[in-house]
């Protein structure tokens, strides 16, 4: 089923519920009023709540475009994450995260994140990401709330290998645009936002676009409000029904990137890190481990 962010799967259920049969019409008024929990049943759960037949629901679920009733259930999903608060979150986590087995719940959510990330990947976008970067007159990364850690370890690394890289600092909305007052045509503006979306990096990625920058987004999908305003998208999956998401998969992304740049420039990379590494040296940076 193809939606945008008007047309998620309550819109679609609250256009076409008076054309639903009798069953069909008590699983979506459930769903209306309740999808913060719907999300996380299984089909037969769903079914015995509001008095209907596993197969009923199933078949609801194709009827709606959907594979099956995990493509539905994921689409209910995604909507928790980027509406709900964090209060909200944590208490629609209560159906998924067991209080004994919070560990292996967590780890094998940010698994199957690497794995979706990996499944879905476009590699045609990706080098054309490493191309932006490589190509750029000057970089800036913005990535506010969470993704501000996404941000600085991208600034980190890029800092290391090439000069051109600056890291806007989450501050105040105006002090953002002062940071990036001199961006212009052939800079390079990359956005970095997982649910819940930060405005201020939004705006920035608009402030950018309109004086003719270049814009690379890193983000978990095509609902991102970054999709429609960057020149090229990168997608990992973040998800983590709690009141955090999973920044592993974004973050194996940005090391993918900044590994490919160095490997582009592999001659430039061995000089720097040669240089560092007499500095880090000298200075003691890194304690010596004595065997």
């Amino acid at each position: 089923m193809k939606k945008d962010g008007k047309k998620d799967v309550l819109s679609v259920l609250e256009q076409r519920i008076t054309s639903f049969s009798k069953g069909q019409r008590t699983i979506a008024r459930y769903i209306l009023d309740n999808y913060d929990k719907a999300a996380f049943m299984t089909a037969a759960r769903l079914g015995e709540t509001v008095g209907v037949s596993e197969s009923t629901v199933v078949r609801f679920a194709a009827e709606l475009g959907y594979r099956g009733y995990p493509g539905m259930k994921k689409a209910l999903q995604e909507i928790v994450r980027n509406r709900l608060t964090s209060v909200e979150r944590i208490e629609a986590a209560k159906n998924t995260i067991d209080d004994q087995d919070v560990l292996k719940a967590v780890l094998r959510a940010d698994i199957n994140n690497l794995q979706a990330t990996l499944d879905e990947v476009n590699q045609a976008s990706f080098n054309t990401a490493v191309d932006m970067i490589l190509s750029a007159n000057r970089i800036y990364i913005v990535g506010m709330r969470t993704s501000t850690t996404l941000a600085r370890f991208l600034g980190l690394y890029l800092n290391l290998l090439q000069d051109n890289v600056q890291v806007i600092q989450d501050t105040t909305a105006s002090e953002v645009y002062e940071q990036m007052i001199r961006v212009r045509e052939g800079d390079l503006v990359i956005g970095i936002s997982f649910p819940r979306y930060s405005s201020r990096t939004v705006n920035a990625m608009k402030f950018a676009g309109d004086r003719g920058a270049s814009t690379l987004g890193i983000t978990d999908g095509k609902a991102s409000p970054l999709q429609d305003i960057s020149n090229v998208c990168l997608y990992a999956k973040s998800e983590m029904v709690s009141f955090l998401d999973s920044l592993v998969a974004p973050l194996g992304l940005i090391n993918a990137l900044i590994v490919a740049i160095g490997v582009r420039n592999k001659e430039r990379t061995f000089q720097t890190f040669r240089a560092l590494e007499s500095i880090w040296k000298e200075y003691e940076v890194y304690k010596t481990i004595e065997s």
